[in-house]
């Protein structure tokens, strides 16, 4: 399956998922509790996976009376038929790995929830846009060849010893190098995303966007740095072995539930249990459009781990931010969303880098044909060399 069909599923789900989201409301707001969507989405991803691995089938069947999920399907056509018999790394120093992704997202998220407390809604998104930016530099220049992550337990409940982790910064993250052309291709693209957000200077928005506090845009840099982060350390996670994809996903979104369970429980104590337990309320006010949200934030990360399997993080990057501008266009047609003029010159402006970055050079630049040269216009030259007496 080639890379690029992948990541276009992965533009319209992208998309789909706020729209979905959006319909999902009654009168403004929510009657489920929208922070189990994303453990559910986690659980049916962790799900889909080891049944994956139980089945384990050479060319991945459809039994009678159960249909498969197109998604799944689609990630696994290509994998099972390289090898019949997948890998399974179970070694705990493989194993250990797998929390990180899901620490970051989960500081990433409570950064977010900060910046939002500086910055208005419009600001925030217009600085989301540096993650695309960071994502190309940690692509390029972070350093890892992790060799030792220990964690030293000393007989304590809440305190971790960290004296034996160190990392070994001996050669480049994923040892991508990025050439002018794709790094101007990347550069436009944040300004192609940013311009598509930016509102008129009619509508008073113009001087809020740099009238927040300092914490704001610090903050809001830092989120993009996190983002960023989670993104290439999740490449280098899929890419570090032969590993089976469906056993890394086990993995990866197996922690993902954990840490998404535990903030269940805390904001059950933090509210007191005011609303009951989180399994009391789990299933409370969802519906059809509820559920489609469920299983498309599931499939999104299905169809990530994918990307980030068999592509690049670049990839990706490019994939959700086309998603952006398809959701806008979409919600003309479905919110009465007015088009602006920045928005169509934003989607020209990522059009052109997504051409600039993915077009071989010798498409974007014309190089000077080498002629030969004619043997009659060759003139001899006789120099004379003469030795010294």
């Amino acid at each position: 399956m080639q890379w690029y069909v992948v990541a276009s599923v992965l533009t319209i789900l992208t998309s789909s998922q706020g729209i979905f989201t959006t319909l999902s409301q009654s009168n403004g707001g929510y009657k489920y509790d929208y922070s189990t969507v994303p453990f559910l989405a986690e659980v049916f991803k962790v799900a889909l996976a080891i049944e994956i691995r139980i089945r384990d089938p050479p060319l991945f069947p459809i039994p009678n009376g159960h249909l498969q999920l197109i998604v799944s399907s689609m990630l696994l056509w290509r994998e099972c038929q390289r090898s019949p018999s997948p890998k399974m790394t179970t070694d705990w120093r493989s194993v250990r790995l797998y929390p990180i992704p899901s620490i970051i997202y989960l500081v990433h998220n409570n950064v977010q929830f900060a910046t939002l407390t500086y910055v208005e809604t419009s600001t925030y998104q217009i600085m989301g846009n540096l993650k695309i930016v960071t994502t190309g530099i940690l692509f390029r220049c972070c350093l890892v060849d992790i060799k030792t992550f220990i964690l030293n337990f000393k007989g304590y409940v809440w305190f971790l010893n960290f004296r034996h982790i160190y990392i070994s910064c001996s050669r480049l993250f994923l040892k991508r190098k990025l050439s002018t052309l794709q790094w101007m291709a990347i550069v436009l693209l944040a300004i192609g995303t940013t311009t598509s957000q930016v509102k008129g200077c009619g509508q008073a928005s113009c001087n809020s966007v740099f009238s927040s506090p300092i914490q704001g845009y610090m903050l809001g840099i830092l989120s993009a740095c996190l983002s960023a982060l989670a993104g290439v350390y999740t490449e280098f996670l899929m890419k570090k072995n032969n590993d089976s994809l469906y056993w890394q996903n086990i993995q990866l979104y197996t922690f993902g539930a954990i840490f998404n369970l535990a903030k269940l429980v805390l904001d059950d104590f933090r509210s007191g249990f005011e609303r009951g337990a989180w399994w009391q309320r789990l299933f409370n006010g969802y519906s059809i459009t509820t559920w489609m949200v469920v299983l498309n934030l599931g499939s999104t990360g299905l169809l990530v781990s994918w990307l980030m399997k068999y592509a690049d993080n670049i990839v990706k990057v490019y994939s959700t931010s086309m998603a952006m501008l398809l959701t806008m266009l979409l919600s003309v047609f479905l919110f009465n969303f007015k088009p602006t003029l920045q928005l169509f010159l934003g989607i020209f402006v990522c059009i052109m880098s997504l051409h600039m970055y993915f077009a071989p050079p010798s498409v974007l630049v014309d190089l000077p044909l080498t002629a030969k040269a004619d043997p009659e216009s060759i003139v001899e030259v006789s120099v004379d060399r003469r030795t010294a007496s």
